[in-house]
């Protein structure tokens, strides 16, 4: 049986197939078109999903939309009304879309695939809780959804038992920990539903001295994580911001403008909202610990992939195991999606393997073959030379050790936001110069962005202060105390930025500047070739970590295919690309032209 789900119109727009219950592939739009968090019908993602089983539209059995749009349009209409006549501009924008697409969504899926079947609309929430519970480990568990908002709800919780979901309990719009967060992101001058990571990588700079001043006068937070925001402070119901004068009087003045100077005000800002986000989520898995009585937590929404948050559940231990979907956004509803429809919709059982679970490392999206990439290769005139598998990841270990930076494009696209060492830029951890370099003559973004390690999974205790596997990188742990060092006297008295350029530790280009790091565990089961690599790099310089980020450069989506890859190597500073058995060297290649600043073609956020 053939299923299609999709996601569309918000951000992140995403398909995914599964036949027979097996996730087949899944992918987001935005791979395909290059417009980043693109919000549209997802029309080549859903394309190479029927490509990738082999099927036509013909052979799909069930199409299913991660959410209601009816009732999320009653939801915009209620709101509009009750704070009109405030909110006329903005809801004059929000109209032509939903009376042009939303509302007729069923019809534009049908005419759009020429299909004649069913299409079936879960709630939002049973779309992030499915994503969640049903590729688990588990075979029943506590889940937690928490996001913006999707028709009504911006935070769930339940009960997954077998092939069955229970949500238990909700929390409503306006009142939402996502959109709170993005108010933040806003203020700091970052770009709302693609920033908020952004804010979270600035906290560790900044002291969180605004957590009262939110706790008094913005959010009333209960002991059991139930909350309420005061929206005299906030614009997202009617307006077209997020926040509005009065919050702007809070804080000692307006909004940043995006990219102008980052100052000590938007590092405690960012410091403040991530402690009163660890504070209220950690309030809420209490509450449905205690509730359920489960031994085991899953987790989905767009605030499931803050991993500070989720490295201090980890550390709590309220739950024995805790796992989250990897592409935990928006994205993910699309696979949610379809999984509602098998289990719960159609009564299919679930098969668990203690300790597996289904998202086969999230390894969902395209690959491409020897004679497709070598193809290209010639068609451009690069140059460049092939390896023997055997060879290859001692060969790249040593280009890693002499500090020099890889394009790593091997197998299949992860799905999800995080490149997982399919899609991935590489480097030397050990390396005190890695994170200026990656950050300002590759990725081209702000200097203060942390990079996360790739490790071995059954090395990761002796870099990590964690012994459970976190294999896509939603969990962030402290470094080992045995491998950091001390700051004197003189370092210590840094503040903000300045904090940036001291060593903390033998892997320094890895560890942020309160010690810790986004772990990711590679594991030979789920991708044996970037294991070789690290467990090559480990016996030559006698380090089992990498920094591993994502194959783009700002404000451009994770590279998908060979064109993407090679345009994206000759546009940086980077050394080398090792694409499929091929390895090219930067300063062997042709000449790289392009008519005006290529950097144009991304928005920038």
């Amino acid at each position: 049986m053939n299923i299609l789900g999709i996601s569309a119109y918000y951000h992140d727009s995403a398909a995914c197939l599964l036949q027979s219950g097996r996730i087949v592939a899944a992918a987001q739009e935005e791979r395909f078109t290059r417009k980043k968090h693109d919000h549209d019908y997802p029309a080549q993602a859903i394309e190479y999903c029927l490509e990738a089983g082999g099927i036509g539209t013909e052979d799909l059995d069930l199409i299913v939309f991660y959410d209601k749009p009816f009732l999320k349009f009653e939801r915009i209409l209620e709101t509009y009304l009750a704070f009109a006549p405030a909110g006329l501009a903005s809801f004059l924008q929000a109209m032509p879309l939903w009376l042009k697409e939303k509302l007729w969504l069923p019809d534009i899926i049908k005419k759009k695939l020429d299909y004649k079947g069913k299409v079936l609309f879960p709630q939002h929430h049973q779309s992030h809780a499915a994503s969640a519970f049903y590729p688990s480990p588990f075979e029943e568990a506590a889940f937690l959804t928490l996001d913006g908002v999707g028709e009504w709800t911006t935070t769930s919780w339940g009960v997954g038992k077998g092939n069955h979901i229970d949500i238990l309990a909700e929390l409503k719009f306006p009142h939402s920990l996502g959109l709170l967060y993005s108010a933040f992101t806003y203020f700091t001058g970052f770009r709302v539903n693609s920033g908020e990571y952004k804010v979270m990588g600035l906290a560790p700079y900044g002291q969180p001295k605004y957590v009262d001043v939110i706790l008094d006068e913005l959010m009333d937070l209960k002991p059991d994580g139930s909350f309420k925001l005061n929206m005299r402070y906030f614009d997202y119901c009617a307006g077209l911001t997020m926040t509005n004068k009065r919050f702007a009087d809070l804080f000692g003045g307006p909004p940043r403008k995006p990219e102008s100077k980052l100052t000590q005000r938007e590092m405690d800002l960012a410091a403040s909202v991530q402690k009163v986000t660890e504070m209220a989520v950690s309030r809420i898995v209490k509450t449905v610990a205690e509730e359920t009585g489960q031994k085991n937590l899953v987790m989905s929404g767009g605030v499931a992939l803050n991993c500070v948050a989720n490295g201090r559940l980890l550390g709590e231990g309220l739950f024995d195991n805790i796992w989250i979907q990897p592409a935990a956004g928006d994205a993910g509803g699309a696979l949610g999606a379809a999984l509602y429809a098998w289990h719960q919709y159609l009564d299919n059982p679930r098969e668990v393997c203690a300790g597996m679970d289904h998202q086969a490392g999230s390894y969902l999206g395209p690959e491409y073959s020897e004679e497709e990439i070598a193809a290209y290769l010639d068609r451009v005139g690069a140059e460049y030379r092939r390896l023997d598998l055997a060879d290859m990841p001692a060969e790249v270990a040593g280009i890693l050790a002499s500090e020099k930076v890889v394009g790593w494009f091997q197998g299949r696209m992860e799905f999800g936001p995080r490149a997982l060492g399919n899609r991935s830029i590489i480097g030397d951890a050990r390396s005190p110069k890695m994170q200026r370099v990656m950050n300002l003559k590759i990725k081209y973004r702000e200097s203060f962005r942390p990079f996360a390690p790739s490790v071995l999974a059954e090395r990761v205790g002796d870099y990590f202060e964690m012994d459970v596997a976190s294999p896509y990188m939603l969990l962030v742990a402290g470094v080992n105390r045995d491998i950091c060092r001390d700051m004197d006297e003189q370092e210590c008295s840094l503040f903000g930025i300045e904090k940036l350029n001291v060593a903390r530790s033998t892997v320094p280009a890895i560890t942020h500047v309160d010690y810790s790091a986004r772990v990711q565990t590679v594991h030979a089961e789920t991708n044996p070739l970037y294991h070789q690599l690290i467990s090559a790099f480990d016996q030559k310089t006698g380090c089992g970590v990498i920094v591993n980020t994502s194959f783009n450069v700002r404000g451009e989506p994770i590279v998908c295919d060979p064109s993407h890859a090679y345009t994206c190597f000759m546009r940086t500073e980077m050394d080398y690309l090792v694409m499929g058995p091929f390895i090219l060297d930067k300063v062997r290649q042709p000449d790289w032209h392009e008519d005006g600043d290529w950097r144009q073609e991304f928005e920038l956020d």
